[in-house]
């Protein structure tokens, strides 16, 4: 597998801190969004990228792995235990393991799939098992909550968490839970792709949401209040007299979860709709008329 430079995929300096790495993917992120890239292969590629990246660099202990070993970080366990291993058995042979050459790649396509094998002797070459593809879909209220899921990939059931504010999209990484390595080489990696049903009522637009209300003619000419849904119940706005058609009432902290950051909300936007009344009495419209010669 070709070698991916997280840190040119979000465009920030390998002493990036985590407010660059944060701020660096949230603006590549919008401009990827397959929301906004409605059947474009390559943005939602470079999403899935994007993605990636930041489940790595955002994590201290998976950045460091990554920083130490590159392409092979998942594997920063298996070879430190295996270079011990030749260590040990080169003390016994006369010669050590330097580590040279061309780094820690080449050793891990020794161990993991060059089919030259590890340790020579006869040994056999370990293969690291398939990655396998998964789509797990989630109703908009689903993707608003941290919740369990069981998913059967393969014939195995996986149960696993989902983090609330999951992106329509968004691709994470179950490392070894794909297919079985072949002679004691690792397991694969199970890739799951979220897709988010659209909702009825409410339209997500990264950490927001938006959404139309109906609002009397009467109280949108004399003020008052309006009663409408958010994704956690209901709250009443106050409506200012004499507001106009498509007027927007923003509430802020009542949009989307942001993913992976405990008890930060975007924000709701309400777009006012007002409906004419119809139906009207003679006497209505008698009073309609003399408030148009007013």
């Amino acid at each position: 597998m070709p070698f991916v430079d997280y840190y040119q995929t979000l465009g920030v300096d390998k002493k990036a801190d985590e407010k660059e790495i944060k701020n660096a993917y949230r603006k590549l992120a919008r401009k990827y969004h397959p929301d906004l890239n409605p059947n474009d292969k390559e943005a939602q590629k470079k999403f899935q990228e994007l993605n990636e990246a930041n489940e790595v660099l955002s994590d201290p202990e998976k950045r460091k792995k990554y920083d130490q070993y590159g392409k092979d970080w998942q594997y920063s366990e298996e070879f430190e235990k295996a270079r011990q291993s030749r260590a040990n058995a080169g003390r016994q042979e006369g010669e050590w393991f330097s580590g040279g050459g061309d780094g820690f790649s080449d050793f891990f396509e020794s161990m993991f799939g060059s089919g030259s094998g590890f340790g020579g002797g006869g040994r056999q070459a370990r293969f690291r098992g398939q990655d396998y593809q998964a789509e797990v879909r989630l109703t908009l209220r689903e993707a608003y909550e941290t919740h369990k899921r069981t998913l059967t990939v393969n014939g195995r059931n996986i149960r696993i968490n989902v983090p609330a504010g999951i992106e329509n999209g968004q691709t994470i990484k179950i490392a070894g839970h794909g297919g079985p390595g072949s002679n004691g080489g690792p397991n694969g990696d199970l890739y799951i792709t979220f897709a988010i049903e659209t909702d009825e009522r409410f339209r997500r637009a990264g950490n927001d949401l938006h959404l139309k209300a109906d609002l009397d003619l009467y109280t949108a000419v004399l003020g008052g209040e309006l009663v409408t849904d958010t994704m956690n119940g209901k709250v009443k706005l106050n409506i200012k007299p004499e507001t106009q058609n498509g007027s927007v009432v923003r509430l802020k902290g009542k949009g989307f979860p942001v993913y992976k950051q405990e008890g930060q909300f975007g924000d709701l936007y309400v777009t006012l709709n007002v409906k004419i009344p119809t139906n009207l009495t003679e006497h209505q419209k008698m009073l309609f008329t003399e408030l148009s010669k007013s």
